[in-house]
């Protein structure tokens, strides 16, 4: 099998050839010289020397160059393949990172939506004889009187808008909750003065400032907060139509009497799903005897 011949071997060889090269040239300037010429022969020693040397001092210093290249080819290999490893090492450690904030989300939404059932599993156990069966108690038998019966709405943060939906359905009207959202939003702006002094800032209990009031506005227009009577208020004077709110413990609520119309009903629960507040729809009271079971 043919050897392959290294870049080293190559030098090598190539500086021999030189010196080969070099000796014959020596030779054929020594031939030139007669032999009794003693002056030009002591010159041509002195030459040859010189020549030698140059020769011999470009030799040390290639080799000494070719030792430094090959040793900084080395290096950089090294640390090409040390740069290569860290970088995998990195990219290992950064989609574990990754996976593994992804797991503790995945686990912390699991954990609190386990939570949330436990707490719900335990409201409905207490509410077997707790606050909120006997809030039930009380509206059915006050909505009976009147022969109605809860509508339940769902839980959602939308809940007051969806039972006034609900309720404006019944009359032939398609407004929707967003809407409506969008309705009391726009109202409480143009009248600020008549929602701002009821509303304070929770941390200093100072009344809003307007700019604070915008952000308000807009979580009513834009986001699934939690409506109240100042949205209701609001809705009674753009739909100008009373709206009256039914609770277990108290007298019924109506807001925008003066439009003297007959009202949207609304129930007003403090203690629906042990969770919080929440608003529902009624509808006509079905009879028990009559009602379709299947």
């Amino acid at each position: 099998m043919e050897e392959i011949e290294t870049e080293e071997n190559k030098l090598l060889k190539r500086h021999r050839k030189e010196k080969k090269e070099l000796q014959a040239k020596i030779q054929g300037m020594k031939n030139a010289v007669a032999k009794n010429d003693k002056r030009r022969r002591k010159q041509l020693v002195e030459e040859v020397a010189k020549i030698e040397a140059e020769l011999e001092l470009r030799h040390e210093e290639e080799l000494k160059q070719f030792s430094l290249d090959k040793s900084n080819v080395v290096d950089s290999s090294t640390n090409g393949i040390a740069n290569l490893e860290l970088e995998i090492n990195n990219e290992k450690e950064v989609k574990q990172l990754r996976l593994s904030k992804a797991q503790k989300r995945r686990e912390k939404k699991a954990a609190q939506e386990k939570e949330r059932e436990e707490r719900i599993a335990e409201a409905e156990v207490e509410n077997l004889k707790g606050a909120r069966y006997l809030e039930n108690q009380k509206l059915a038998e006050i909505l009976a009187s009147r022969k109605l019966q809860i509508k339940q709405i769902p839980s959602d943060g939308h809940c007051m808008y969806k039972a006034i939906e609900d309720q404006l359905s019944n009359q032939n009207s398609l407004l929707t909750l967003v809407e409506l959202r969008s309705l009391a939003a726009e109202y409480m702006r143009s009248h600020m003065d008549d929602f701002l002094p009821f509303l304070t800032n929770s941390n200093t209990g100072d009344m809003y400032t307007p700019d604070e009031f915008e952000k308000y506005c807009h979580e009513v227009a834009s986001t699934a907060a939690w409506g109240g009577q100042l949205e209701l208020r609001a809705l009674s004077h753009v739909l100008k139509m009373p709206m009256e709110v039914i609770q277990a413990d108290s007298a019924p609520i109506t807001v925008g009497e003066e439009y003297g119309k007959k009202p949207i009903i609304l129930v007003y629960m403090r203690h629906a799903y042990g969770l919080g507040e929440h608003y529902n729809s009624v509808e006509q009271l079905k009879d028990p005897d009559t009602e379709d079971t299947s």
